[in-house]
């Protein structure tokens, strides 16, 4: 009988891969409930008013049976801060002008997952379930998401585990949007990566129903329609095609924004119609009465640089390590591909691009291309391997690439990943120079760059072990710390 040598041994499948981010996902939500319950029971909270429930405009004469009204003590522990809005608006609906900066979606679903029976504890403990349950999809679509862009099993998995257990976890197990956008986030990426587009651009709306940031999710299918659209006037030199592909695009792009519009739309209705003059408030008789936006401003200044105030520093310390990494992700992008960058994927080389579908989707055959794809795979590794070669002949060690594969295979550093460095930088501008920085943790909890480029330099320990040990111990501590200062209402972010 013949042994198998152990350095023989196959690597571990996607589907084991899959069936180990299905443990952590799971592993990791209990530790948050579980943090959840024990911060709360051994520190007094800070503001102990989220437990009042007045009756809802609607129904000022409710029916005065205490179980409607009051939350069992572990549920009603986890109802802080926003978690507020959201299950008032589940019971209640939109009664107030602020209530609209909180989008539908998770309301919507906490409504219909408790049988529409709008009694607090029920609408509490299934926005916990839908949260939860959809962060593990999240946390199995992110995977998918990975393996596919970056074709390394290894990598993904690193990322995925990154995920599972990242800084904003708190509120992926809380009463908030964050795990329901995640989901429809991530699974929009994935099927937009795997030539799915209608369902793509499906969960893209669905997304802009749970954050107002979903909407920008249509600059995946922008980016690839003008790549689409170039390629037709000046490769296939077919002008009509080019149209028809714009024409497209623009559909698609509009369907990611109707139900945010929509939404907008349902708020001016409720507003400003069928109101005196008196009664108007100034927003609605704006050129384009955009309600969310008066909101954000009006009751939470939120604005292009109003957050920058001396009083506001320790705010942007806490939020300094995520808009660190996002910085780092971009820049490192930028200076390994500055042609790639800077050109928007332009000057991509034609066979690099013919990889993924993120450029040209699935209606542009590849067959063509791979023979020039192989022959340019084996020029770009040989000089890849010259250079360090070179460089390790001249000593000049710190000038050995650390990249494992040449920049034209699949990796961090492919042609594929950059709409989603793009966006991962306009995110992160957005969170520094507009929102209030604090919230930039969880604002850019869902954006895969972050985990694909700190699973990138965790797989090089030889020259960025303490950043992967820097990372990981970011993530467990603001776990803890986002736990413990969460859940008793104390601010976090």
């Amino acid at each position: 009988m013949v042994e198998t040598s152990p350095h023989h041994a196959r690597p571990p499948s996607p589907q084991h891969h899959q069936l180990l981010v299905l443990k952590s996902a799971i592993c990791s939500r209990l530790l948050l409930l579980t943090l959840i319950i024990l911060f709360r029971t051994l520190v007094s909270p800070y503001d102990t008013s989220a437990s009042l429930n007045p009756p809802c405009l609607s129904n000022p004469n409710p029916n005065p049976n205490p179980n409607s009204t009051t939350l069992p003590s572990p549920l009603e522990n986890g109802v802080v801060w926003d978690s507020v809005y959201f299950l008032r608006i589940a019971q209640c609906g939109y009664e107030y002008e602020q209530s609209f900066a909180f989008l539908p979606l998770l309301p919507l679903s906490a409504s219909l997952f408790s049988f529409l029976l709008p009694h607090r504890p029920l609408l509490a403990l299934s926005a916990y379930v839908i949260n939860n349950l959809a962060f593990v999809l999240a946390a199995l679509y992110f995977y998918k998401l990975s393996l596919t862009v970056l074709n390394g099993p290894q990598t993904a998995l690193r990322a995925t585990l990154l995920f599972c257990f990242n800084p904003a976890s708190i509120f992926y197990s809380s009463i908030y949007s964050e795990s329901l956008y995640a989901l429809l986030c991530f699974g929009g990426m994935y099927h937009f990566v795997s030539g799915g587009n209608n369902l793509a651009v499906l969960l893209f709306a669905l997304s802009g129903c749970a954050r107002s940031n979903g909407v920008l999710n249509a600059g995946y299918l922008c980016f690839q329609t003008m790549h689409r659209a170039y390629h037709a006037v000046f490769h296939k030199k077919r002008v009509t095609l080019a149209l028809q592909i714009v024409i497209v695009g623009a559909l698609r792009s509009a369907c990611i924004f109707a139900p945010f519009v929509a939404f907008q739309a349902y708020g001016y209705y409720n507003m400003c119609v069928g109101r005196s003059p008196d009664e108007v408030r100034s927003w609605c008789k704006a050129r384009i009465p955009l309600l969310y936006n008066y909101i954000q401003s009006h009751y939470w200044g939120v604005g292009f640089l109003r957050y920058f105030q001396l009083k506001q520093l320790p705010n942007f310390l806490l939020a300094s390590p995520i808009l660190s990494l996002a910085l780092c992700s971009v820049v490192h992008y930028a200076k390994s591909r500055p042609q790639n960058f800077f050109s928007l994927g332009f000057l991509t080389p034609m066979e690099e691009k013919s990889y993924g579908v993120v450029f040209f989707s699935d209606d542009l055959s590849r067959s063509k291309e791979v023979g020039s794809v192989e022959q340019s795979s084996v020029r770009v590794e040989e000089n890849f391997n010259l250079r360090r070669r070179k460089n390790v002949i001249k000593g000049d060690v710190a000038n050995v690439p650390i990249e494992s594969e040449p920049a034209a295979r699949p990796g961090y550093l492919s042609a594929s990943v950059l709409p989603f460095v793009l966006h991962l930088g306009f995110m992160a501008c957005t969170a520094l120079f507009v929102t209030h920085v604090q919230v930039a943790t969880r604002f850019l909890s869902a954006s895969p760059p972050l985990y694909w480029f700190a699973s990138y330099i965790m797989a090089y320990p030889a020259k960025c072990f303490r950043w992967g040990y820097l990372i990981w111990a970011y993530s467990i501590a603001y776990i803890f710390l986002g736990s413990l200062l969460f859940s008793n209402f104390y601010p976090f972010t």
